[in-house]
C-alpha cells in the first residue's frame, strides 16, 4: 500500500506513479495523503507533472491537481506525458513558461477554490473562475465564463493592463498598483449601473487611479491601450 502512489521529484518538476491495479478511488485518497506529508517540502514552487502506471484520463488527471492544489502551494504549470522523453518535454514547458510576455496563454478548465494559474504572459481561460480561485498574470485577463475569484493583472506594473470577464463578480481585481474588491462602493456602484437582465460581457482597467467596471463595447475597446 506504501507503493501505491509514489512522488518522484526532479529538477524539472514532478512524476506521480501510481500503482496500476488500483481503483481510482481508492488511490485519490493516498494521492492526498501523500501530497500532505509532502506540502512543507515543495512550498510554493511551480512544478511540472507527469503520470506513470495507471492511465488517466483528462478529468481524472483534473481532480488529482484539484487534490494537490487542496492540501499543498504546488502551482502545476502544466502536465506532460510519459509515453516521450520527458527531460524533452519538462524542459520545453518551462521554455514556455519563460516566454516572451507579448505571447498569450490558453488555459480550459475551471479555476476552483485553492488553485493559483501565474503566467508571465497575458491569459484567456476557456472557463469559469471560482471563489478561491485566483490569476496572476503580467499581461491582460480574460475569462470565457463566470469570474467569481481574485484577478491580478498587470503585475509587473502594467497600468494599462485590462480584466475581461463574460460575468464578472470577482472577489477582489487588482491591476498593477490599484485594488479593488466586491465589498468597495466605487466598484459595486459601477457594477450596478451598467447592469442589465441579461449577462452582459465586462472590462476592468485603471482610469484617474481607480478601477473602472463596464460593459464592454465597441467605444470601449478603442480606448483601451494595448503595450
Amino acid at each position: 500500500m506504501d507503493n501505491a502512489v509514489i512522488i518522484k521529484s526532479s529538477k524539472h518538476g514532478i512524476t506521480l506513479i501510481l500503482d496500476e491495479s488500483m481503483e481510482f478511488e481508492e488511490l485519490k485518497s493516498l494521492i492526498k495523503n501523500k501530497f500532505e506529508q509532502s506540502s512543507k517540502f515543495f512550498g510554493e514552487a511551480d512544478m511540472v507533472l507527469a503520470f506513470e502506471g495507471k492511465k488517466l484520463d483528462v478529468s481524472m488527471q483534473q481532480e488529482v491537481l484539484e487534490i494537490i492544489g487542496s492540501v499543498t502551494s504546488i502551482n502545476v504549470t502544466c502536465i506532460v506525458d510519459e509515453d516521450e522523453e520527458l527531460d524533452a518535454k519538462f524542459n520545453a514547458a518551462k521554455d514556455k513558461k519563460n516566454a516572451s510576455a507579448a505571447s498569450e496563454l490558453f488555459y480550459k478548465g475551471t479555476l476552483r477554490a485553492g488553485q493559483i494559474l501565474e503566467t508571465e504572459s497575458s491569459v484567456i481561460v476557456l472557463g469559469d473562475v471560482n471563489p478561491g480561485g485566483k490569476i496572476v498574470s503580467k499581461g491582460n485577463v480574460v475569462v470565457l465564463g463566470n469570474l467569481r475569484g481574485t484577478v491580478y493583472a498587470g503585475a509587473g506594473g502594467n497600468e494599462n493592463a485590462f480584466v475581461v470577464a463574460l460575468d464578472m463578480n470577482p472577489m477582489q481585481i487588482k491591476i498593477a498598483d490599484t485594488i479593488a474588491r466586491s465589498s468597495d462602493s466605487t466598484f459595486v456602484k459601477v457594477m450596478k449601473k451598467k447592469k442589465d437582465k441579461d449577462i452582459q460581457p465586462k472590462i476592468a482597467y485603471i482610469y484617474d487611479a481607480n478601477i473602472y467596471v463596464e460593459d464592454l463595447s465597441q467605444e470601449v475597446l478603442e480606448d483601451i491601450k494595448i503595450d
